[in-house]
């Protein structure tokens, strides 16, 4: 199974729900992309930390980045844009839409409501990946 999370930077949700289905689907080949990718955001790796999995060695990435293989092959696209313009990808894959507000911002926030925001949409992700394992049977 070929997974792709995509959101617009590819610096917070995407990475988020990339590092927790590795997990989730072991077997599986999973990666996240953006239509303008930014980097990393530390809040993402600091909150996956804090349940055992490490994203730090993960970075932001465009569409184009990835392997023409993986993208020939995938079977789910899933979007995960709330309050902006979703990528699109052309596939046959199964497109999911999985909104959720984005939990960096632009202007600065307190490091520990920042890192709430973070929490929330981790755990609110993995909830609905737990749903999706579900859904599919596995």
């Amino acid at each position: 199974m070929k997974i792709l999370f995509m959101c617009v930077a590819n610096s917070a949700r995407s990475q988020l729900a990339e590092g927790i289905a590795r997990r989730m689907f072991p077997e599986a080949e999973i990666e996240s992309a953006g239509s303008h990718p930014g980097k990393l955001n530390p809040f993402a790796v600091t909150v996956m930390n804090e349940i055992g999995i490490d994203i730090s060695k993960q970075y932001s990435k465009s569409m184009d980045d990835l392997s023409p293989r993986f993208i020939i092959g995938l079977d789910y696209v899933i979007t995960l844009c709330a309050e902006e313009v979703c990528p699109v990808m052309v596939s046959k894959a199964k497109k999911l839409h999985w909104p959720r507000p984005d939990p960096a911002t632009k202007e600065p926030l307190p490091e520990a409501v920042a890192l709430q925001r973070f929490r929330e949409t981790r755990d609110a992700i993995a909830e609905r990946l737990r749903d999706f394992k579900r859904e599919i049977g596995q």
